[in-house]
């Protein structure tokens, strides 16, 4: 028995809670997964998985297992990235979650990182507030770009470098198409959009619960016309549809080339949500994360990164 692989595809089953999409991830066929599972029992001696007509999750030893395979892992790819590197020259991938709505500054982040360091290999995937921390906490993400308030909330052992303060538009179809780009407008009340059809992020979503938040502040409810979890429907429904949409300010500066649109800074109640990375407190971290924590803390990159995501309208 290979007890690497079959960590890994531990990990890879706890990561998809389903065998056939594991076994996929794994570029193996389900038996054989299913097969190296067995073999791992067999070596520890106890179940390590529930087994039914689907995937039923682990036994309390399996939680063991499992999370001594995701340190197992981690240490591995740190000794892995520690011989492939050199001095000032780190080697390897790094795993990056982002919140949708700060996509377009993970994505900043990663270029400036790989253009650094050619020897890094970002990975950015997008997921909500709740996948991003559990990826934190399985070690399956090496950081991660969300929201900094929900840190102390959940408890969580993180810490995290500050990178920019969220601020909120309503846009909508603006009356003549610009000769250029998207035009910031003149400042509108949450209560005067609360009246108008909205497309939004499902409930699910932190970005979702901060927006009804401050609806609710200003003494409105709000029904939304169209909800999505993909960003870019927010923006083109409001495009080629009838319904306006709340976007933060990455996300305007990302759209700024729709010309039929305009973006009006939200307020009365004036709302503002720190952006951060956050990983791991406390653990050894890998050369590519030191060279990415180096830039996250880099004051040109923190200028860049307020100047596509901040106060456009200034």
């Amino acid at each position: 028995m290979n007890l690497l692989a079959s960590l890994r595809y531990l990990a890879a089953l706890d990561e998809h809670r389903h065998f056939g999409r594991a076994a996929q991830a794994c570029h193996i066929t389900q038996p054989a997964l299913s097969n190296a599972l067995r073999a791992l029992e067999e070596e520890f001696g106890t179940a390590i998985v529930k087994r039914g007509r689907s995937f039923g999750g682990f036994t309390a030893e399996g939680e063991r297992v499992l999370a001594s395979a995701q340190r197992m892992l981690h240490e591995r790819e740190l000794l892995q990235q520690d011989l492939n590197s050199v001095a000032g020259k780190p080697r390897g991938s790094l795993s990056i979650g982002a919140v949708p709505t700060a996509m377009p500054i993970a994505a900043r982040f990663s270029a400036m990182l790989q253009a650094r360091h050619p020897g890094i290999a970002p990975v950015v995937l997008s997921m909500s507030s709740s996948e991003l921390e559990n990826g934190l906490d399985n070690l399956s993400l090496d950081m991660g770009l969300g929201y900094t308030e929900r840190m102390a909330r959940h408890g969580r052992r993180l810490r995290h470098v500050a990178q920019y303060t969220e601020h909120y538009f309503l846009v909508r179809r603006a009356g003549q198409i610009h000769s250029e780009q998207m035009q910031i407008g003149p400042k509108m009340s949450w209560l005067e959009a609360s009246v108008l059809p909205l497309c939004l992020l499902t409930p699910e979503m932190h970005n979702r619960a901060i927006i009804d938040a401050a609806f609710e502040m200003a003494g409105a409810s709000v029904k939304p016309a169209i909800e999505t979890n993909s960003i870019l429907t927010l923006a083109l429904s409001v495009v080629v549809g009838e319904v306006c949409s709340v976007l933060p300010g990455a996300l305007i500066g990302a759209v700024r080339g729709y010309r039929e649109l305009e973006a009006l800074p939200l307020s009365g109640p004036e709302v503002r949500t720190a952006i951060g990375f956050m990983i791991q407190a406390g653990d050894r971290t890998s050369r590519t994360l030191d060279a990415a924590m180096t830039l996250a803390q880099d004051a040109a990159w923190l200028r860049h990164a307020a100047a596509h995501s901040g106060l456009l309208a200034a």
